[in-house]
């Protein structure tokens, strides 16, 4: 019976060895790489020829990887690579490797496997230029077709959807003094080793190593592509240098103008944005709260406060195409993003980010978190979060929410009879409010922020709006003399919240000529 036993394992042992990779590679060898790192002299990354950052965008486009070239496209692999060529906004190269069960191996960059505009281009490509980047694809739609669902590439950006989605907002490894006067630092993945997930999975793991002049950091991203893409995101960063502010697991958007801001002279389409607020949910304080975006006149940074942080998003609530009337850019299309912390964040605060812009190619919105005490040469974090792309409820929450804010002057028809006052109106439906009647007492509670001193509240109601099946809060108000007035509303049902509570900044940017339309 023992010879026999010991027949099988030998029998066994070579199909026991080939389902082991030759060459292990785990999360800390990454980490290893990013502390030598840090311990030295910074080195920017590669860059790309001239001729390839020089090109505008519309030309950079006529470059297009060749699908049937694909990483994993034979061997029965849910999950395919294609690679992303260097030029125009990715100014430079990274190294990318696979993982499978011959170890790891770097993917070569092979000029064949893209399709240039002329000629001439293609003849100035070196043969060893590299890559800037890769996208994931995943069968999202159906076994027939390969959709792409999250894409690496530029600096530390990367991008997801699910599966109805459009791609939109971006994620970034990291942000560094954003908004700052002194000036942000952009750090970049430099590597990136993909893991090959075996036949049927449908999990994915990347490593990035990520480096920049302040800061040198390891991340695991285990990636899950479904109807909400959700990536499990664990890093270790090495500091270099002290920052003043460090921004954790940042997302970067865009809004130009929406219900809630007037409409630039000649534009036609009802609102322009990918996002349309930022989503915070403090499970210290039991409280959501909801803060619309703005185009401002000028640079506002806003910090927002939080006893233990259980979330922050960039929303995208509108969602239907009359709402933008755009049939080419869809932004009814595109994702919602949502944080979730893994481990507790619990001292810090959400940063807001908006910045002017007179183009809806420009992202001019982040939002991050701002881990309390700031950090000092010679610092390493851990951090691990939830990041989801998906639908306007990929939060999961389930209060009553704002889906419209309308800001008007409150001196005319429908606004009121008050000299430099303002009308607010604010929509509310969802939750606990689809289940009260018409009639029901519901009440409102409106406040304003501590900085706000002559800032004057002079009255607000509320009341059902059958036309919309919606609950108005109607807010008069006097902004005073301060910089950006924050007013807070509520809708509450026998002095119990019914819903998130709407937070706005009566801000520059809505005060000169910028009023709701």
């Amino acid at each position: 019976m023992e010879s026999g036993s010991r027949l099988l394992a030998l029998l066994l042992l070579p199909c026991l060895l080939s389902a082991i990779p030759a060459q292990a590679f785990e999360f800390t060898q990454v980490v290893e790489k990013a502390k030598a790192l840090a311990a030295g002299d910074y080195a920017p990354p590669p860059e790309a020829p001239e001729f390839l950052r020089d090109l505008d965008y519309p030309d950079y486009q006529w470059i297009r990887f060749n699908p049937e070239d694909s990483l994993w496209r034979e061997g029965g692999s849910l999950f395919q690579v294609m690679m992303v060529p260097p030029g125009n906004v990715y100014t430079h190269t990274v190294q990318i490797h696979q993982i499978d069960d011959n170890g790891v191996q770097p993917v070569p960059f092979n000029k064949a496997s893209y399709n240039y505009p002329t000629t001439e281009m293609a003849k100035r490509v070196p043969a060893d230029l590299g890559h800037a980047g890769f996208k994931l694809t995943f069968p999202l739609a159906g076994e027939s077709a390969q959709n792409q669902f999250l894409v690496f590439a530029g600096a530390s950006y990367f991008r997801g959807v699910g599966a109805d989605h459009r791609f939109g907002l971006s994620a970034r490894g990291i942000a560094l003094d954003t908004g700052l006067p002194s000036g942000e630092e952009v750090p970049s993945f430099v590597e990136f080793w993909l893991e090959r997930p075996g036949g049927g999975s449908r999990r994915m793991r990347v490593y990035g190593l990520l480096n920049g002049p302040s800061v040198a950091g390891a991340y695991q991203f285990d990636i899950h592509p479904g109807s909400t893409t959700r990536i499990d995101v664990t890093a270790e960063l090495f500091f270099r240098e002290a920052v003043e502010q460090p921004g954790l697991a940042p997302l970067t958007s865009m809004f130009y103008y929406g219900e809630n801001t007037g409409r630039p002279a000649g534009e036609w389409r009802p609102q322009v944005h990918d996002s349309d607020g930022l989503l915070i949910h403090d499970q210290g304080a039991d409280e959501w709260l909801w803060r619309p975006l703005v185009n401002p006149s000028r640079l506002i940074l806003s910090y927002l406060q939080v006893e233990r942080l259980g979330g922050f998003g960039l929303i995208q609530r509108d969602t239907t195409f009359s709402d933008f009337e755009d049939a080419e850019a869809r932004y009814d299309q595109r994702p919602s993003a949502w944080v979730a912390p893994r481990n507790g964040w619990a001292e810090g605060e959400v940063v807001l980010v908006e910045i002017p812009t007179d183009s809806e190619t420009n992202d001019n919105i982040v939002a991050f978190w701002k881990p309390g005490g700031g950090t000092t040469a010679g610092d390493q974090h851990k951090i691990a979060y939830t990041l989801s792309f998906g639908g306007p409820a990929v939060a999961g929450q389930n209060t009553g929410r704002v889906v419209k804010t309308f800001v008007g002057d409150g001196n005319r028809t429908g606004g009121g009879a008050v000299e430099n006052a303002y009308r607010i109106i604010v929509d509310f439906a969802h939750g606990p409010l689809d289940t009260l009647r018409p009639d029901a007492a519901v009440t409102s509670s409106v406040s304003k922020d501590s900085n706000s001193d002559d800032a004057e509240i002079i009255e607000h109601f509320v009341e059902y709006v059958e036309a919309d099946k919606n609950w108005r809060l109607s807010i008069l108000v006097r902004p005073g003399t301060g910089d950006n007035p924050v007013f807070r509303g509520q809708l509450l049902l026998d002095e119990k919240p019914l819903t998130e509570v709407w937070t706005y900044s009566l801000s520059e940017a809505v005060r000169i000529g910028k009023t709701g339309s």
